[in-house]
């Protein structure tokens, strides 16, 4: 497995079995991505509450956490996660 295919099956594999809520709010962040929405500040707050919470609950594990703040939360890309 390349590095290429290995990365993408590592972010499918951390973005499995989240919380429902923690679901929802990544789900309607990526569709804000998708439909330029105004309101991207207020989605990224919202999934950053739900990560928050899911972690400290323990319904998701660090790597999960670090994973999801990287990517969505602010935003870096593969190339700049070590």
């Amino acid at each position: 497995m390349n590095k290429s295919n290995e990365s993408a099956y590592n972010e499918k594999i951390l973005e499995k079995c989240l919380p429902e809520y923690l679901e929802k709010d990544l789900i309607n962040l990526k569709e804000g991505i998708r439909n330029n929405s105004k309101y991207l500040d207020c989605l990224i707050n919202e999934l950053q509450g739900s990560v928050n919470s899911a972690f400290v609950d323990g319904d998701i594990t660090q790597r999960q956490c670090d994973y999801l703040y990287n990517k969505y939360i602010r935003m870096k890309t593969d190339k700049t996660i070590k």
